[in-house]
C-alpha cells in the first residue's frame, strides 16, 4: 500500500465538539472544526530517486529553497522532478506576514557574493529547462536586493543555454528603479504575488498593500520586458467568492496574463488560522470565471503554488 503524504504543517484550527455524522455539514466545515484536512488534501508520497539527487545537489550548493523554508506541500513532487524553486538573498526576511513561515529579522546577513555562481551551477547539475527565482523581501537594503536577482538571471544564463526563467519578487517598496534592474535582464515571466483580497491585506502581509502591487504589475506589463506578467493569491483566510472574483478583475486590468490561486494552509501555530478548505468545485469556478474574463492561464486548486508547474506558462 503506497503512503499518504504526511505534512507537518498541518492547519492548527481550533477544534470543536461536534457530531462528524451531522448532515447539516459538509466535509470541509467538518474539517476545519477538528483541525484535520478534508480528503481533497491528500496525497501520496511520489517515489523514485531523483527526491535525493535533488536534495543532494541543493546541499551541495547550500542553497535555500522557498519549498523548504516555507514549507511548501509540492517539494516533495517536484524535487521528485528534480525541480525548485530557489529562495535568494538569505532566509531571513524583513517583513513579517501573517501567512508566512519563513523567518523574520530586521537586520538579515549581508547578501553571498557567490550565491548566483551557487544557484547556477545547481541548475546546470540539474539539468533545468526552466528555472524560478524568488526571493525574501530585504528592506534593508538600499535597492531591496534587485541587482542581486538580476546577477542570479545572469549567472543562470551564462551557465545554462536556452534556459527559460521566471522571477518572483517583492515589490522592492514600490521603487521603480529597483524593478527596472530586473526587467533589463527580460526574464521570461515576472511574477509578484497579491496574496490575499483587498480586505484582507492589512492583516495577511506586512508592509505590502493591495493597491502597489496592482501598480507593480501594471508597470511591468507596461514595460514590454516581461513576455509573462503573473501573480497569485491564496484562499481560506475569510474571503468571499464575490471578493476573489473582485481581485481576480483588479490582477486582468492590471495586466496579469496568468493568475495562480491555491489553498492556505497555516505553517506555524503563530500564523493565521485557516478560515475554510476550498472545494475543488469551487477552484474550478475560480478558473472558470477568470478565463471567462480574459486571463490567458488560471492555475487553480488545493495544492497550487505561485510556482507549481510554473514551466507550463511557457507553453500557452
Amino acid at each position: 500500500m503506497e503512503k499518504e503524504e504526511l505534512f507537518d504543517h498541518r492547519p492548527q484550527v481550533k477544534k470543536f465538539n461536534i457530531l462528524p455524522d451531522n448532515p447539516e455539514q459538509n466535509e470541509e466545515e467538518k474539517a476545519v472544526k477538528l483541525g484535520r484536512f478534508p480528503s481533497w488534501l491528500h496525497r501520496k508520497l511520489p517515489t523514485g530517486g531523483n527526491l535525493f539527487k535533488t536534495n543532494a545537489i541543493l546541499d551541495k550548493y547550500r542553497l535555500n529553497t522557498v519549498c523548504e523554508e516555507a514549507k511548501c506541500p509540492n517539494r516533495f513532487e517536484c524535487y521528485s522532478h528534480k525541480t525548485a524553486t530557489f529562495l535568494a538573498l538569505g532566509k531571513e526576511c524583513t517583513r513579517n506576514c501573517g501567512f508566512c513561515d519563513i523567518d523574520f529579522s530586521k537586520t538579515p546577513k549581508s547578501p553571498e557574493e557567490d550565491e548566483p555562481e551557487r544557484i547556477a551551477l545547481s541548475c546546470k547539475d540539474l539539468g533545468l529547462k526552466h528555472v524560478v527565482i524568488t526571493m525574501v523581501a530585504r528592506d534593508d537594503l538600499a535597492d531591496k536586493g534587485a541587482a542581486h536577482i538580476a546577477a542570479i538571471i545572469r549567472a543562470v544564463r551564462h551557465e545554462c543555454v536556452g534556459v527559460t526563467m521566471e522571477v518572483l519578487t517583492s515589490d522592492f517598496s514600490g521603487d521603480f528603479k529597483a524593478i527596472d534592474a530586473v526587467l533589463h535582464e527580460r526574464p521570461d515571466v515576472y511574477n509578484h504575488n497579491i496574496e490575499t483580497v483587498r480586505r484582507l491585506t492589512p492583516r495577511v502581509r506586512h508592509r505590502a498593500t493591495y493597491d502597489r502591487t496592482l501598480e507593480v504589475l501594471r508597470y511591468v506589463k507596461n514595460s514590454a520586458k516581461a513576455p509573462f506578467v503573473k501573480s497569485g493569491l491564496m484562499v481560506g483566510l475569510g474571503e468571499t467568492e464575490e471578493e476573489v472574483f473582485a481581485t481576480i478583475d483588479d490582477l486582468y486590468g492590471a495586466g496579469c496574463d496568468v493568475i495562480t490561486i491555491g489553498q492556505y494552509l497555516q505553517a506555524d501555530r503563530r500564523k493565521l488560522l485557516v478560515k475554510a478548505f476550498i472545494t475543488p468545485d469551487q477552484f474550478k469556478k475560480y478558473e472558470e470565471y477568470g478565463l471567462k474574463a480574459g486571463v490567458k492561464q488560471m492555475v487553480c486548486g488545493p495544492f497550487v503554488r505561485s510556482s507549481y508547474h510554473a514551466h507550463r506558462t511557457l507553453k500557452m
